[in-house]
């Protein structure tokens, strides 16, 4: 009976042990299962994610605002495919005097959003209400700082007299105090009368924009004109209508932040490219450690 009972306690230690050590090749086996799944998982879940948050703010991208007066249309084949060309009409520039009495044209401000009305200083009904608006819409525009000038450097505004031969420097500078005219932001332009109808009528279209049979003797328009660093048109605004006056400071804020079309970004492709090339690189990983671990136990 003793040898019997040692006998069977030795069988019995032998079993438990086995029996421990399939459990926990079990439980091993269970958890390199649990952590491939998780692998896998990811690796589908993570470039997956990334394709819906691009997706989403891709959707919700603010569109510019739209260019205005084509000087031409062409078309052409690229890689078998038909490309439209369109050039887009440019405002020359000019030379006119500003209410300092200091020579302005527009190639000074090469880059610069520009913001245009016209006006004349003797004018007793829309004038003195385009020009406080217009105001308005300056000090609404402001850059990003909390704290010091917070003047938005990369907008100019610019209001030309259509009554150049009555509004003279001097009577420019009457005007700008009254309205409280930032000469350093805004130019108050009188000069060459041609020159200054030829700008509204042929180059800034407002002949067409208004659309009521404008009096090319003497403009009095009520439109402001916004126009891209690049000297492209890209909106029409009526100057007494709080809406426009809205849109158009939204619009000009919008244009400070537009990127060269000619330099594509390709961001989303490239990031989507790579989050899937970390995916793979990832998966393989694990799985030669996993290959590795469990050639090293059988």
């Amino acid at each position: 009976m003793p040898a019997y009972g040692i006998i069977l306690r030795i069988s019995r230690k032998i079993f438990a042990r086995g029996t421990s050590r399939q459990t926990c090749s079990l439980k091993y086996n269970i958890t390199l299962n649990k952590k491939g799944l998780y692998a896998v998982l990811m690796a589908f879940l993570l470039p997956l994610t990334c394709y819906f948050i691009i997706r989403h703010y891709s959707d919700e991208a603010v569109s510019m605002p739209r260019r205005y007066m084509p000087d031409s249309v062409s078309t052409r084949l690229e890689n078998g495919k038909q490309v439209t060309d369109t050039q887009w009409h440019k405002v020359p520039d000019f030379r006119l005097i500003n209410q300092m009495g200091d020579t302005v044209s527009l190639s000074d401000y090469d880059g610069k959003i520009i913001i245009a009305d016209f006006f004349f200083t003797h004018c007793p009904t829309i004038c003195p209400a385009l020009t406080t608006n217009m105001r308005t819409v300056m000090q609404a525009i402001t850059n990003a700082q909390r704290v010091g000038d917070k003047t938005n450097q990369h907008i100019r505004y610019m209001s030309f007299s259509v009554d150049p031969e009555r509004d003279s420097v001097a009577q420019l500078k009457k005007w700008a105090d009254r309205f409280q005219i930032n000469p350093e932001q805004w130019d108050l332009l009188t000069g060459d009368k041609k020159v200054i109808y030829d700008l509204a009528i042929n180059d800034l279209k407002l002949a067409l924009v208004d659309g009521k049979g404008i009096d090319t003797s003497f403009i009095h328009t009520d439109h402001f004109v916004l126009i891209d660093g690049k000297r492209n048109i890209r909106g029409y605004y009526h100057g007494l209508d709080s809406a426009d006056l809205k849109r158009i400071s939204r619009d000009a804020v919008l244009l400070t932040l537009e990127k060269d079309k000619s330099k594509k970004s390709g961001l989303p492709v490239k990031l989507l490219s790579i989050v899937f090339l970390i995916a793979a690189v990832a998966v393989g990983l694990f799985m030669i450690l996993f290959k590795k671990k469990k050639d090293a136990e059988s």
